[in-house]
């Protein structure tokens, strides 16, 4: 009888360190906003103000206006990726990683849509043509597009018709749409009329890659293991929203380590990312909804422990959370008032004096960040 092969095993404390090394949340990076955007494989944005907080908690010095000048010159921009979500890329990670996405939650979203009965009778391939043709013309948000759709097809569902020609086309949030301290409703046009040649270099040859410019398969896994490793296959399909990416990673295997959670679940990693000991000190870090660190693992216990399971969500809206010693240990809220901002900090349990202490300096640190120097702040410890 063979024997079960055993690897090294990393307990959750030390996948806690790995993982907050590669995410920027040890000690404040001083990579460029890009830069960050880039190595991080864009950053949750399903609202507009969680990549400048989920920055902010990561980057040396971070001013939003910085992350707002380069979605207003077209270098990063919002767009549908990962997991069906909103997320803030680099232009060439949002071609790419588009591409790559498509083949995962995206296309089941539109499957989603079809198989409720909205798009009976729908021509998909002419759906996407109109969908094109009306975003070339100038942007569109997805009323405009549901107005402009319905009329080809009277008994379709409208709100079924914007979302198929998302899930169709690679669709960018233009600006001012996510611009710091300026609103704008959500207006859609494709990558290629927004990034231009960027758009064409990125996807590549469409006769060499039938997928439209996907991302290459292999060095994503790289690329979110640098991010989010040491991880399983569940743990990267979490992420993406692919499936079956077992043999991606057999064929990876050779070049890189193999451990094992306290489960016994196989983790992959890349040789020389960085595995810090268990005991370095994890500041506590303030991060915004949806961020990215708590979604990106199937098994989340690296960073949320067994009695913080579940206590960041109300339906289907996340809270903002704070880390202590690098766990999971409570939400905070920020009310943005005309004449003071208040940081409310809400623990799971009770916090020690020195944590407190810790906890304020860093809420300091990003109200100094993120408030306007004339507007005064105050921090509340709700406990």
């Amino acid at each position: 009888m063979a024997l079960k092969t055993t690897h090294p095993v990393l307990g959750a404390r030390a996948l806690n360190r790995a993982t907050l090394d590669r995410q920027l949340l040890l000690r404040p990076a001083s990579l460029g906003v890009a830069e960050a955007v880039e190595h991080l494989l864009g950053l949750q944005a399903q609202n507009t103000k969680p990549p400048y907080y989920a920055l902010a908690a990561r980057l040396d010095g971070f001013r939003p206006e910085q992350l707002s000048a380069l979605i207003e010159s077209r270098d990063v921009a919002r767009i549908v990726t990962m997991r069906s979500t909103v997320h803030t890329h680099t232009a060439r990670d949002a071609v790419a990683l588009r591409g790559l996405a498509q083949g995962g939650a995206i296309d089941r979203e539109l499957a989603m849509f079809v198989s409720r009965g909205g798009l009976d009778g729908v021509d998909l391939d002419r759906l996407a043509d109109l969908a094109r043709a009306l975003v070339a013309e100038r942007p569109r948000t997805p009323k405009e597009l549901r107005e402009e759709l319905l009329p080809e097809w009277p008994d379709a569902d409208p709100q079924s018709l914007s979302v198929a020609a998302r899930c169709l086309l690679p669709m960018v949030q233009v600006t001012p749409r996510g611009l710091w301290g300026r609103g704008g409703q959500v207006a859609l046009t494709t990558t290629d009329q927004w990034f231009g040649d960027l758009a064409g270099d990125a996807a590549g040859d469409p006769a060499e890659d039938p997928a439209g410019g996907a991302a290459d398969l292999d060095a994503t896994v790289l690329r979110y293991l640098g991010a989010f490793g040491p991880a399983s296959v569940k743990d990267m399909q979490t992420w993406c929203g692919l499936t079956r990416l077992g043999p991606v990673f057999e064929r990876l295997r050779p070049g890189l380590l193999v451990f094992q959670d306290e489960r016994g679940t196989e983790l992959f990693d890349l040789p020389d990312a960085p595995r810090p000991d268990e005991d370095t000190p994890a500041p506590p870090r303030f991060l915004p909804e949806f961020d990215n660190l708590l979604l990106s693992h199937a098994d989340r216990s690296r960073v949320v422990p067994a009695e913080a399971k579940g206590r960041t969500w109300t339906g289907n809206q996340a809270h903002r959370v704070f880390l202590l010693d690098g766990f999971l240990a409570g939400l905070w809220r920020l009310d943005e008032g005309k004449d003071r901002t208040t940081l409310t900090v809400e623990p799971f349990a009770h916090v020690t004096r020195a944590q407190r202490a810790a906890l304020t300096a860093e809420a300091e640190r990003t109200l100094r960040l993120m408030t306007p120097s004339d507007i005064p702040y105050e921090i509340v410890h709700a406990e």
